[in-house]
């Protein structure tokens, strides 16, 4: 298999966050250089790397952050709301409630699990 396809996963983390950049098959080695525009998006793509556990004989990666910052809405948590129903308010959709998940990793830990007066960050739709 090739090195593209053991760091398929990564691959596919570093195209949905917009990768701008190169990456080749050279050498025995995978070389991605290239920019994303925040450090948690340059962090997420190096741990999808690291899941590989031959990670660090096979890549030559410098992943740079731009220091662009996406502007998110918030929306305080009331009484009875779901992500569902706040992505479907606020993104359009109920299945996009994922993407607020993810956004707001650092005080959710099981999507199920929201509170009232909660402010979470909601991502552009």
């Amino acid at each position: 298999m090739s090195l593209r396809g053991t760091y398929a996963w990564a691959l596919k983390v570093a195209n949905d966050y917009k990768f701008n950049g190169t990456i080749d098959e050279r050498d025995g080695k995978l070389h991605i250089k290239g920019t994303v525009d925040t450090q948690d998006q340059a962090n997420k793509i190096w741990d999808a790397i690291k899941t590989i556990p031959t990670w660090s004989q096979d890549i030559v990666a410098d992943v740079q952050a731009t220091g662009k910052v996406e502007a998110m809405a918030t929306y305080t948590v009331k009484a009875g709301d779901t992500l569902s129903s706040i992505a479907k308010e606020r993104l359009g959709s109920a299945t996009a409630y994922p993407k607020i998940f993810e956004a707001n990793r650092d005080q959710l830990t099981d999507p199920n699990k929201i509170q009232p007066g909660q402010v979470l960050k909601i991502p552009a739709a």
